[in-house]
């Protein structure tokens, strides 16, 4: 059985997005090899990427370019080779390689994937689906990685969560950089 995880980048005033519903911030900074090692094995970590419309929108218009391979070839590489699922009831060709589009019930779909033999599922930015999900108890864990930025304003990621979601820290890291990974299972989980 697959695990479903969420990795995203959250800005030290809680936003994945900035009020525009962009997530380029979370690119900038001071280059830290460290972090940019993070970043290249967790790209090389295979399994199959989950996103809403508008995050695939992002994505499909950043990590195909050649300003992607220039900057991050490696995790540009893991991002085109790994099967990705968007969610979406507008979206009719996708346009990425490896992709396919996901009409329906979202908590069902990725109930049906975690039953399928793989290397895992990963969900990023995505907050609509993010919330959607974790209120069905879809989500195994919760991976943050926090950029010491303040945005003032934007997207939180769990817009819409009604009732409070319990997270245990199970691992943190801190770069030279200033970012910081959490890593996060639900509550009564071991």
């Amino acid at each position: 059985m697959q695990r479903l995880i969420v990795f995203n980048n959250l800005s030290l005033d809680g936003y994945f997005t900035n009020r525009h519903g962009d997530m380029g911030w979370a690119h900038a900074g001071p280059p830290d090899l460290e972090f940019s090692a993070f970043s290249a094995r967790n790209a090389r970590g295979g399994g199959s990427l989950i996103f809403g419309r508008v995050t695939y929108g992002l994505m499909a218009a950043f990590w195909p370019t050649e300003a992607a391979r220039r900057q991050l070839p490696e995790v540009a590489a893991g991002m085109a080779a790994m099967t990705k699922f968007v969610f979406s009831r507008t979206l009719k060709q996708p346009g990425w390689e490896n992709t396919e589009v996901v009409k329906g019930d979202a908590a069902t779909k990725l109930r049906a994937l975690k039953r399928e033999k793989g290397r895992g599922l990963a969900i990023l930015g995505s907050g609509d689906l993010v919330a959607q999900v974790a209120a069905a108890g879809v989500i195994d864990e919760y991976q943050f990685v926090i950029i010491p930025i303040v945005l003032g304003s934007g997207r939180t990621l769990f817009e819409g969560v009604k009732e409070p979601l319990g997270l245990k820290l199970v691992e943190s890291r801190t770069f030279k950089n200033g970012r910081v990974f959490l890593r996060y299972l639900p509550s009564g989980r071991p």
